[in-house]
């Protein structure tokens, strides 16, 4: 077991199941994945975390949050489902999602979720009719700047469409209940929280005076870890979001986020082989057994991961690609790693998050199992 390995951070428990799995496969460090929950909520007191399901959505996470008290972010039938099969209580469950199907409006409101998010008067529509009397908050449009997966555009609505909308909910017997907003993803600017929550406060004052009393925000998530490059540590975000709130809401607010990344990024590796080697213009590849398709989707997007394999030498750099026969299946362009063989193992550290949820079968490739140590 080389120095090269341990040194990177890999368990040694990791390198042996290297030797008895069949790659590309995710192990995670569930002890981990408890600590960044108890790091987190020891950060962000006075909230209600709910983990979002999306970021890794493996049974045994989820039943891991359950045992840590988390409450639950989901956005589709089949994670409601999980949940309740899990024998999570409907009061522990909201859902983010400004869109939603009517069949999930309907299945989420049959098993007891009251709790929805909108940005439309055709989401009103549907949930005045299908979830009736429910508690509502609207999605606000805010900026992903210093986010490195930008989650804007698609959904979101300004200050004054969302008070008007959050009005016309209260005319359809929905409840108003509050503000949500997402500042992008792995984001390592606290001034977009500050900036979502002074935002929000012009929101929640405007509905005011027209009668209406907002009494939750949420905050979303977009809580950074560590792939390459260092990040803020969760202590400084936290303060800086504790102070904005209690400067924008002095008499207090009902305060939700949504983390996921932060909880199990980190701890997961993604153990891949190397299946080839070329020399192409200029450049030195190597191909895994896991790629852009079947787990590593957000390279697309711009994230590096650092790698680490066994083999001992001087460093180079390399051009890593899947295995797909997919031109755009390239993890990285410029990978620092000694002179690699077909056969070797490489280790993707922080790769708990978004990878084995994010992948599918394309070309026939297996999405990586997981495994827990």
């Amino acid at each position: 077991m080389s120095n090269n390995v341990l040194n990177a951070g890999v368990p040694p428990k990791v390198v042996r199941l290297a030797q008895m799995r069949k790659t590309p496969f995710l192990a995670i460090d569930n002890k981990l994945v408890q600590q960044k929950f108890r790091q987190f909520r020891d950060a962000m007191t006075d909230f209600r975390i709910f983990y979002a399901v999306k970021a890794n959505s493996h049974e045994r996470i989820v039943k891991t949050m359950q045992a840590m008290g988390s409450n639950f972010e989901v956005a589709s039938a089949e994670e409601l489902d999980l949940l309740l099969s899990c024998g999570i209580s409907p009061q522990k469950i909201i859902t983010s999602n400004p869109v939603k199907s009517v069949s999930f409006i309907e299945a989420a409101y049959r098993a007891g979720v009251m709790d929805f998010a909108f940005d439309s008067n055709g989401e009103i529509e549907k949930l005045a009719k299908f979830a009736p009397g429910s508690r509502v908050y609207v999605r606000l449009t805010v900026s992903n700047e210093g986010s490195q997966w930008p989650l804007s555009g698609k959904f979101g609505v300004e200050t004054g469409e969302a008070s008007e909308l959050l009005v016309n909910a209260a005319k359809r017997q929905l409840v108003p209940y509050g503000i949500t907003f997402h500042i992008g993803s792995q984001c390592t600017n606290e001034i977009s929280w500050v900036n979502a929550i002074g935002k929000s406060k012009l929101v929640r004052d405007m509905v005011q005076r027209k009668g209406i009393k907002l009494n939750m925000l949420n905050i979303g998530g977009g809580f950074p870890v560590k792939y390459v490059d260092s990040v803020p540590h969760i202590d400084r975000t936290s303060k800086t979001i504790k102070e904005t709130l209690g400067q924008a809401f002095p008499e207090g607010i009902e305060a939700f986020v949504e983390p996921g990344r932060f909880f199990v990024g980190e701890a997961g590796i993604l153990v891949s082989t190397v299946i080839g080697k070329a020399r192409r213009n200029g450049n030195n590849w190597i191909y895994l057994d896991v790629g852009v398709f079947n787990g590593l989707m957000e390279s697309v997007g711009g994230f590096r991961y650092s790698m680490v394999t066994d083999r001992e030498g001087p460093m180079r750099k390399w051009v890593v690609a899947g295995p797909s026969c997919d031109s755009m299946d390239v993890i990285s362009k410029d990978t620092d790693l000694p002179d690699v063989e077909i056969g070797d193992k490489v280790y993707i550290l922080s790769t708990g998050a978004y990878t084995t949820v994010y992948a599918s079968r394309f070309n026939g490739f297996p999405i990586p199992k997981t495994y827990f140590f």
